[in-house]
């Protein structure tokens, strides 16, 4: 049965977030082909929410058949009315769980319409399965909340890359980090472990990449020596840096993927995360895990996994892990298909109740 999908993309404006790629990817006409993929964009902010909250609504109404998704934005309270045939994608609960952590905007706009659609969406889907278990602590005990991972393609081309640069004793460990500056991502703990490695005497440097996003930070105006902001790079720079990047480091708080992890995986750089069931569940035995809350702890596991070769036997298991990753997104991909054919009936019984 082919079906038409509206896919909500009102939000989608210049700059492409990381959870607008994996969106855009996930729901583009050619990988949900034969269905018919109708995007929906609008210009600037009042335009989105007037679509939001009256358009898409009204597009219900008027075409019956059709299923509307929601990847981005929360879905307006009118959204209700389409029953069964509105689906949310869901990156992570922060609206629910973080609110301490969000803008003002996202507090005062998204946090209310999710919460709402907690009650009242029947169809939602994770791009994990860590956001999965935590959505149906959340959302009405009837739902299907199904995963669908995303595929994560080498956006960087770091394929050709031979790998992460190999660790010398003596050299610094340079350590690489990317995304937004926001308070989640708590780059203090990226800051405090690598100051702990220098003054244990094992030089370290951290480079950021990614652009400044709301919040204080006050290492932006005074940064340690050893830190290097560079602010957001196109993809030849991104490159030249993890060519010469020993490993790539995260100390976010939470996330409910943590797509640059995976991404810089193809470029076979190791990967050092905190111990969250996220991050196992993305990086497997190919990652390093840490307790960024414990700097000198985390900068200790560093430097032995750096000194004894376990940085080396990690990155060897970077580019198979990616490549099992996206095997799981294809079959995820593969269920969505014949859900969209044949409906809920296709997660079985635990899921479709």
């Amino acid at each position: 049965m082919r079906r038409r999908l509206y896919v909500d993309q009102t939000h989608v404006r210049g700059h492409v977030t990381g959870i607008e790629r994996v969106s855009l990817g996930l729901f583009s006409p050619e990988r949900l082909a034969p269905h018919e993929v109708v995007p929906v964009r609008s210009r600037g902010l009042p335009g989105m929410i007037l679509t939001q909250q009256l358009g898409l609504p009204l597009r219900g109404l008027l075409d019956r058949d059709a299923l509307f998704l929601f990847a981005g934005f929360p879905p307006g309270p009118a959204c209700a009315l389409m029953g069964d045939r509105l689906l949310l994608y869901v990156h992570d609960l922060f609206l629910l769980t973080r609110r301490d952590e969000l803008n003002a905007r996202a507090r005062a706009y998204m946090a209310p319409s999710f919460a709402l659609a907690m009650r009242t969406v029947r169809r939602f889907f994770t791009n994990s399965l860590t956001t999965a278990a935590e959505l149906r602590r959340h959302c009405r005990p009837e739902a299907l909340v199904a995963p669908l991972r995303p595929s994560v393609p080498d956006v960087f081309g770091l394929g050709g890359i031979a790998g992460a640069a190999p660790f010398r004793p003596g050299e610094p460990l340079r350590m690489l980090a990317i995304g937004t500056i926001e308070p989640r991502k708590d780059y203090p703990a990226a800051i405090a472990l690598t100051e702990a490695l220098n003054r244990a005497g094992f030089p370290a440097e951290l480079h950021v990449v990614g652009r400044v996003g709301w919040g204080e930070h006050p290492y932006l105006a005074a940064p340690p020596p050893f830190l290097t902001l560079h602010g957001y790079l196109g993809d030849e720079a991104l490159r030249a840096l993890a060519e010469t990047s020993h490993l790539l480091l995260s100390t976010s708080k939470a996330e409910g993927l943590g797509l640059p992890l995976l991404e810089i995986q193809h470029g076979g750089l190791p990967v050092v995360a905190p111990e969250a069931e996220v991050f196992t569940e993305v990086l497997g035995p190919s990652g390093l895990f840490v307790r960024p809350g414990d700097p000198a702890g985390a900068a200790r596991l560093v430097a032995e996994a750096a000194v004894s070769g376990r940085l080396g036997r990690a990155a060897a298991l970077s580019r198979p892990n990616v490549a099992r990753w996206n095997g799981l997104a294809e079959a995820d991909t593969a269920l969505f298909l014949a859900f969209l054919d044949r409906g809920p009936a296709v997660y079985g019984d635990r899921d479709a109740r």
